[in-house]
């Protein structure tokens, strides 16, 4: 009987020893499958905030040219205001 009873636990933990393994066989696929995962939903996302620094950079660079030439027109602007002052004084006098 003490025969049958060792034979049965040797069963059940050799079993319980083969499943534990492939649970954790799996356990660390999963894990690297997440992994795998994640780095590469970081390099899309990088990716596509590269893309979106460098859009934005040339819009910024666009919109300071743009802003420099609309000072100069407004001096431009300014400049002849004051010539037509001038003008418009001197004529009503």
């Amino acid at each position: 009987m003490e025969n049958i009873y060792t034979v049965l636990i040797t069963i059940v933990s050799t079993l319980g020893g083969v499943n534990a393994w492939r649970y954790f066989e799996r356990r660390a696929s999963h894990k690297e499958d997440d992994e795998r995962y994640i780095r590469n939903d970081c390099q899309s996302r990088i990716t596509k905030l590269e893309a979106l620094l460098e859009k934005n950079s040339q819009e910024k660079d666009e919109l300071r040219a743009l802003v420099l030439h609309l000072s100069t027109e407004v001096a431009k602007l300014q400049t002849e205001i004051a010539f037509l002052q001038t003008q418009s004084k001197k004529s009503n006098l």
